[in-house]
């Protein structure tokens, strides 16, 4: 998750972009054609082999392609020499500039995991949405999931996605302690009353199974997450950390 960012800092390439947007997107930038890909994925390569972009469109500001690989946003000069790491600021419209692109992205991707391999509490006839990345042993995690009621109330259908804050593996090589533990509550026969026990210190009992913990970390990863709650409303755009029922209502109608 991190070797692109110690990549990018070792290299002194690690910047953070501003400029007034006089251009619309697609004006700024050449299509990105199959050349414009390799050439990207040269330059990010040559920094950090590994890693895998999801991203590439035609940046707001002109000359620079929008990247978005492992989780970072980056921007790629259009003859790729240059790289810039971080949020490009439109001080025009004093706004991130690179929300929009990740709010796409995190749409996309999130659409793509099926309710039934979330643990999902959802009123009758839910007015929003909102998938949420959590980890059961993380306190803020654990201060939200008691308003579960009263976001249900609002009319807000909570989907949860796991995200153990340890990471998978240990540097001995095992699995986390959150991470076995989260695989127990998914494969539990009641999941949602394991979930709800878990966030309350009851950890179930231990067991395994065909389970999505692993991946949905990994989706986290790509999408960015580096915390516990990490919410997400239906357009994709960031609804914060621990947030209040009213909080969380108000976000919602202004559309992130």
């Amino acid at each position: 998750m991190k070797n692109l960012v110690l990549a990018l800092c070792l290299g002194g390439l690690s910047l953070s972009a501003c400029a007034v947007q006089n251009e619309p997107a697609a004006a700024a930038t050449a299509a990105v054609t199959p050349a414009v890909r390799e050439m990207v994925q040269k330059a990010i390569r040559s920094l950090a082999p590994n890693i895998n972009v999801d991203v590439i469109e035609p940046a707001p500001m002109p000359g620079f392609y929008q990247v978005i690989a492992s989780g970072q946003m980056l921007y790629i000069s259009a003859d790729g020499k240059y790289m810039m790491h971080g949020d490009l600021i439109d001080l025009g419209r004093k706004q991130n500039a690179s929300d929009d692109a990740w709010a796409r992205f995190r749409k996309a991707e999130l659409a793509k995991v099926p309710e039934s391999e979330r643990i999902v509490y959802a009123p009758a006839n839910p007015k929003y949405t909102i998938s949420v990345f959590t980890d059961v042993n993380c306190g803020f995690c654990r201060a939200l999931h008691e308003h579960i009621a009263d976001f249900n109330k609002e009319g807000i259908a909570v989907e949860y996605l796991a995200w153990p804050r340890e990471g998978l593996v240990t540097t001995a090589g095992g699995p986390t302690p959150t991470y076995t533990e989260m695989v127990s509550v998914w494969c539990a026969k009641d999941r949602k009353a394991a979930f709800t026990a878990a966030k309350q210190g009851r950890p179930p009992a231990p067991t395994t199974c065909l389970n999505p913990v692993k991946d949905q970390f990994n989706l986290g990863v790509r999408l960015g997450v580096n915390g516990t709650p990490a919410i997400y409303g239906p357009d994709g755009r960031t609804l914060g950390g621990y947030v209040t029922p009213e909080q969380l209502l108000q976000a919602l109608k202004q559309g992130g």
